[in-house]
This record gives C-alpha cells, structure tokens and sequence, in this order.
C-alpha cells in the first residue's frame, strides 16, 4: 500500500484525541463528561416530526427537500440567519446572500482555511483553544501559535506581537463561552482585535457555537460588528440550539468571500442536505424557537449549578474551576504537580467515567497537565454526583 499523504501525519495527535473522544460518546456505559452534546431533554423531537410529516408531502415541501438544491442552501433558512439570528449579536442589515449554509459547525472552518491558509502559513490562536479546530488546522499543514489567554480572552499585547513575529495570515478565536474553558471575551478585547485585523490585514475566523446558550450575564456583540475591512469571517452552527444530528451551520462573511466557498462548497459536496434544512427553516418560522432557546437556558443554568456544587463539594482544596455564563463546559486546574490528566483518564476510563485531558488543547507541548475539561450539559444529576465524586477520589490518590 502506498504512504498516505503528509497531512495526515501531521493530525495523528489531535485525531487521536478525537478518536477518544467520540468513542466515550458512543458508549452507553460511561459517565461522559467529555462530549459537547447538547442534552436530550433539549432536542425539539416533537416538533420536528410535526414538521416532517406535514413537510414530506407532495402538496408540501416534499419534493424540495428530496432534490438538489442552491449550494449556498435554501433562502428560507439563509434569511432566518440574516434577519434573526445574526442581529442577535449586533449584526444588523446582512442580506441573504452573504450566508452560506455548511454542513455542520466544523465545514466553516474548513472554509477559511481553503480560502486563505497554505502549507506553512501561520495561523493564531487561543491558549487553550478547540482540538478539533486544530486538527482541521495542522490537516491545512498550517503552522499554529498559541496567544496567551486570560479571564477576558486573548490579551491583546501577546497577539500584537504573534501577528507580527509569525506575520499570521489568520487568527482563531471562540469569543464566547469559549470551548475549553468556558470564558467570554470581553467588550474591548472584541474590538481591539477587530481594529488590529483591520490595521494589518488578517483574517479573524470568529467561532461562535455556543452564544445563544447564555445563562447569566449580559449579551455582547460578535468580534463582526466592528469589522471594517471585511476581514472577519463569522462562523456558527445549528447542534447546540436545534438539532446535531441534523448537521447544520452556516458562515456569514463580505459577498466576495462566500462567492469563493460557494466555489469551495461545489467541490466539496455540492450542498447540505435539503431535508434538515427544511425543518431547521420550519422550525424558526413557525414560532418554536423563543420558548425553545429559553428552557434550554434555564436547563443548563441548573446544570452548571449543581456541577459547581459537586466540584466544590467533592474535589481537593484549591481545586480552580470557572462559573460560566453559559455554553455547555467548565474548566478544572487541579492543584498539584503530580497530576497528568492524560494518566487520569486512562484511570477514570476503567471506573467508566471520561472527560477530555487538557494537554490535548494547547499547541505547545508540557501546558495542561493538570487541566481538564468537563460538560455537564447532557448528564443527570446522578451522574454528575457520581461522575464528579468518582474523579475527586482518583485525583485524591495521586495528590
């Protein structure tokens, strides 16, 4: 057989972290903190077989969503991202034909780096910051530098001075409830960034997944609303507020950047699905979605409350974790220098509890170690409790 080509080199450790992690999510057995899935309580089942059932008619929209479609997806869906959700983050007067429907949150990214990463381009990003982002990343052979990060995101004197040193064509950044960690970006770092990408001509790739899942807290506009260049590039995905298994995104950017993946998208696989579109469409335009997005915020809020508990109640002192506004993770630094999380949870694998090592979120090697990602999102209250207490106990062997 012959070698496979170098990028799949190059993402053998971060694919690596993804094969675990996806293979926790798929087993029934385990106390799954490490997948991001949004909880079952959540996901409108209901609703949408009503839909479907009066959609797939062929007095209906059945032969729509049976055909090919506009590889830029159907206008219906493409104007509820313009004229509703996306003035939800201070976006106003987006048309239509500056959204492109993708396949899932992750195609948006592969969008970008299509359109502006070569081999041996720099690309920056947070510290920590999302694996599978990364792995999309090194699969371009681009060459990614972390920006040090605190409470409100990334500090703005490190990523003048990256962008300079690496002369980074573009910068990653999840500005709110950021995955891993669970932090927002605050007010002026949005706009220091947004004026820096239009002062030296970068790309920013703004990853916003997790936004309508606010719990507390006020809303703060996208790193967008203060582009003046068309240099940043808005990414966002239907999983966390309708449905993951429908595999739904979307990229908003200046016209002649979606005309380019609108090229892409026909190379790749000439349009989303039509049916999911359909009933993503219906499902906003019949009224759902209000009701929907605010049980799903007071559903989690009191996830993350009774996680807080437990961790406060069960993990060792000095145990840091951060209080979200929202999204569906926290983050855990345990305090001890004999802790590798990666041993961990080979550990906690054995007593059938998984979370994601925090190693697997930095770029530079020795960072995390004694770091972890949780969500809580999609677990009972039993299983947090136990799930939480049974980590507490194995971390209290080692310390």
């Amino acid at each position: 057989m012959l070698d496979f080509a170098q990028r799949v080199d190059t993402m053998k450790d971060s694919a690596k972290v993804m094969y675990d992690l996806f293979h926790a999510v798929t087993d029934p057995r385990t106390i799954n903190f490490a997948s991001g899935s949004p909880a079952n309580e959540t996901l409108p089942v209901d609703e949408v077989r009503e839909i479907a059932m009066e959609v797939l008619q062929k007095d209906g929209r059945g032969f729509e969503a049976l055909q090919y479609n506009n590889p830029t997806g159907i206008l219906d869906l493409r104007k509820i991202v313009a004229e509703y959700l996306l003035p939800r983050r201070g976006i106003e007067g987006a048309s239509p034909d500056e959204v492109l429907i993708s396949t899932g949150g992750l195609e948006p990214l592969y969008y970008a780096c299509q359109l502006f990463i070569n081999p041996g381009d720099t690309l920056l990003v947070e510290s920590p910051t999302f694996m599978h982002a990364v792995e999309m990343f090194k699969m371009f052979e681009a060459n990614c530098v972390e920006v040090e990060c605190d409470d409100e995101g990334m500090i703005i004197e490190d990523l003048k001075a990256k962008q300079e040193k690496y002369n980074a064509r573009m910068v990653y950044i999840i500005p709110t409830f950021q995955n891993p960690t669970g932090k927002t970006m605050s007010l002026e770092r949005r706009k220091a960034v947004a004026e820096l990408a239009n002062e030296k001509n970068f790309i920013i790739l703004e990853d916003d997944p997790y936004v309508e899942l606010r719990y507390s807290g006020e809303d703060l506009p996208a790193i967008k609303t203060f582009d003046t260049t068309d240099n940043v590039v808005y990414a966002n995905s239907f999983s966390k507020i309708f449905s993951p298994g429908n595999r739904l995104g979307y990229i908003y950017a200046a016209k002649p950047i979606v005309d380019k993946a609108f090229d892409i998208k026909t190379a790749t696989n000439s349009h989303t699905a039509v049916l999911p579109q359909i009933l993503c469409a219906e499902y906003f335009m019949r009224g759902y979605y209000p009701d929907h997005i605010a049980d799903a915020r007071a559903f989690y809020l009191d996830k993350r409350d009774h996680a807080l508990e437990y961790v406060k109640k069960y993990m060792p002192e000095g145990t840091k974790v951060n209080t979200p506004d929202g999204g569906l993770f926290m983050w855990l630094q345990i305090p001890s220098d004999k802790i590798d999380t990666r041993e961990l949870l080979e550990a906690a694998k054995e007593k059938l509890v998984a979370f994601v090592a925090g190693p697997g979120f930095y770029i530079d090697e020795g960072k995390g170690l004694n770091e972890l990602r949780m969500s809580y999102g999609h677990l009972s209250y039993e299983q947090l409790e136990k799930g939480i207490s049974t980590l507490a106990e194995l971390i209290k062997e080692r310390i």
